[in-house]
Protein backbone atom coordinates (compact mmCIF):
# COMPACT_ATOMS: atom_id res chain seq x y z
CA UNK A 1 0.00 0.00 0.00
CA UNK A 2 1.52 3.25 -0.96
CA UNK A 3 1.62 5.84 1.93
CA UNK A 4 -0.38 8.93 1.70
CA UNK A 5 2.10 12.25 1.81
CA UNK A 6 1.62 15.80 2.60
CA UNK A 7 1.82 17.54 -0.42
CA UNK A 8 3.34 20.38 1.37
CA UNK A 9 4.00 22.24 4.43
CA UNK A 10 4.02 25.95 4.12
CA UNK A 11 5.47 28.31 7.04
CA UNK A 12 2.49 30.72 8.16
CA UNK A 13 4.22 33.89 7.32
CA UNK A 14 1.60 35.65 5.11
CA UNK A 15 -1.93 36.32 6.05
CA UNK A 16 -3.58 33.86 3.30
CA UNK A 17 -1.18 31.16 5.13
CA UNK A 18 -2.00 32.73 8.45
CA UNK A 19 -6.31 32.59 7.48
CA UNK A 20 -5.44 28.79 6.41
CA UNK A 21 -4.07 28.43 10.23
CA UNK A 22 -6.46 30.15 11.64
CA UNK A 23 -9.10 27.88 9.88
CA UNK A 24 -7.61 24.70 10.74
CA UNK A 25 -6.69 25.83 14.71
CA UNK A 26 -10.35 27.14 15.25
CA UNK A 27 -11.89 24.10 13.58
CA UNK A 28 -9.72 21.25 15.99
CA UNK A 29 -10.29 23.97 19.30
CA UNK A 30 -13.70 25.61 18.93
CA UNK A 31 -13.33 26.60 22.72
CA UNK A 32 -10.19 28.79 21.96
CA UNK A 33 -10.95 30.74 18.59
CA UNK A 34 -8.58 32.79 17.39
CA UNK A 35 -9.12 36.23 15.65
CA UNK A 36 -6.48 36.85 12.68
CA UNK A 37 -4.77 39.59 14.86
CA UNK A 38 -4.17 37.00 17.56
CA UNK A 39 -2.90 34.40 14.97
CA UNK A 40 -0.32 36.86 14.09
CA UNK A 41 0.59 37.70 17.53
CA UNK A 42 1.29 33.84 18.20
CA UNK A 43 3.28 34.15 14.48
CA UNK A 44 5.78 36.76 16.03
CA UNK A 45 6.51 34.22 18.88
CA UNK A 46 6.24 30.66 17.38
CA UNK A 47 6.57 28.62 14.39
CA UNK A 48 3.46 28.24 13.03
CA UNK A 49 3.02 25.87 9.82
CA UNK A 50 0.39 24.69 7.36
CA UNK A 51 -0.09 21.58 6.00
CA UNK A 52 -1.92 20.77 2.04
CA UNK A 53 -3.10 18.21 -0.07
CA UNK A 54 -4.30 18.55 -3.00
CA UNK A 55 -3.56 22.44 -2.04
CA UNK A 56 -6.02 22.48 0.39
CA UNK A 57 -5.08 22.81 4.09
CA UNK A 58 -5.38 19.77 6.03
CA UNK A 59 -3.50 20.37 9.18
CA UNK A 60 -1.34 23.30 10.99
CA UNK A 61 1.61 23.15 13.57
CA UNK A 62 2.51 25.14 16.65
CA UNK A 63 6.17 24.78 17.56
CA UNK A 64 7.04 27.64 21.14
CA UNK A 65 10.22 27.19 21.35
CA UNK A 66 12.64 27.24 24.26
CA UNK A 67 12.58 30.81 26.30
CA UNK A 68 14.43 32.04 29.26
CA UNK A 69 16.94 29.84 29.27
CA UNK A 70 15.19 26.61 29.46
CA UNK A 71 15.10 23.47 27.14
CA UNK A 72 11.82 22.61 26.68
CA UNK A 73 9.44 23.37 23.45
CA UNK A 74 5.58 22.89 23.12
CA UNK A 75 5.22 20.46 19.99
CA UNK A 76 1.02 20.71 18.51
CA UNK A 77 0.42 18.95 15.72
CA UNK A 78 -3.42 19.28 14.16
CA UNK A 79 -5.37 17.22 11.51
CA UNK A 80 -8.65 18.26 10.54
CA UNK A 81 -10.78 15.04 11.29
CA UNK A 82 -11.45 14.34 7.49
CA UNK A 83 -8.06 13.26 6.82
CA UNK A 84 -7.16 12.04 10.46
CA UNK A 85 -5.74 8.03 10.17
CA UNK A 86 -3.52 8.46 6.82
CA UNK A 87 -0.41 9.56 8.71
CA UNK A 88 -0.57 13.01 8.32
CA UNK A 89 -0.69 13.94 11.71
CA UNK A 90 2.89 11.73 11.80
CA UNK A 91 4.55 13.36 9.30
CA UNK A 92 3.57 16.80 10.58
CA UNK A 93 4.59 16.24 13.70
CA UNK A 94 7.62 14.81 12.58
CA UNK A 95 8.48 17.71 11.06
CA UNK A 96 7.58 20.00 13.83
CA UNK A 97 9.47 17.82 16.31
CA UNK A 98 12.38 18.49 13.72
CA UNK A 99 11.88 22.38 14.25
CA UNK A 100 11.75 22.03 17.93
CA UNK A 101 15.10 20.08 18.11
CA UNK A 102 16.68 22.09 15.79
CA UNK A 103 16.04 25.45 17.72
CA UNK A 104 17.86 23.82 20.84
CA UNK A 105 14.63 21.72 22.72
CA UNK A 106 15.43 19.10 24.82
CA UNK A 107 12.30 18.23 26.63
CA UNK A 108 9.07 18.20 24.35
CA UNK A 109 5.85 19.15 25.74
CA UNK A 110 2.49 19.14 23.90
CA UNK A 111 -1.13 20.46 24.40
CA UNK A 112 -4.50 18.64 23.72
CA UNK A 113 -7.88 19.50 23.69
CA UNK A 114 -9.65 16.50 25.82
CA UNK A 115 -12.72 16.56 23.66
CA UNK A 116 -10.54 15.51 20.90
CA UNK A 117 -10.09 11.98 21.90
CA UNK A 118 -7.81 11.37 18.49
CA UNK A 119 -5.41 13.59 19.13
CA UNK A 120 -4.87 12.57 23.16
CA UNK A 121 -4.70 8.99 21.59
CA UNK A 122 -1.75 10.32 19.05
CA UNK A 123 -0.10 11.88 21.55
CA UNK A 124 -0.15 9.04 23.95
CA UNK A 125 1.14 6.51 21.39
CA UNK A 126 4.16 8.67 20.44
CA UNK A 127 4.95 8.53 24.55
CA UNK A 128 3.80 11.54 25.83
CA UNK A 129 2.56 11.55 29.45
CA UNK A 130 -0.27 13.34 30.60
CA UNK A 131 1.46 16.36 33.39
CA UNK A 132 -1.55 18.20 33.93
CA UNK A 133 -5.38 19.00 33.28
CA UNK A 134 -6.53 22.74 33.38
CA UNK A 135 -10.06 24.73 32.05
CA UNK A 136 -8.96 27.98 30.85
CA UNK A 137 -11.47 30.67 32.50
CA UNK A 138 -14.81 30.85 31.11
CA UNK A 139 -14.21 27.78 29.31
CA UNK A 140 -15.56 23.90 29.82
CA UNK A 141 -13.78 21.71 28.31
CA UNK A 142 -9.96 20.72 30.16
CA UNK A 143 -6.88 21.10 28.24
CA UNK A 144 -4.39 18.09 28.62
CA UNK A 145 -0.67 19.07 29.18
CA UNK A 146 1.45 16.03 28.04
CA UNK A 147 5.69 15.28 28.03
CA UNK A 148 7.37 13.20 26.06
CA UNK A 149 9.30 10.38 27.95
Amino acid sequence: MTELRIEQIEQADSDAVLKNWQYVHNTIIPTAVLSLDEVRERAGRNRLTVAYLDEVPIGCSTVRPPAGGASVATVIARILSAHRGRGFGGQLYERALADARALGAEVIETCVLESNPEGLRFALGRGFVETERYVLPGDSVPFIDLRLV
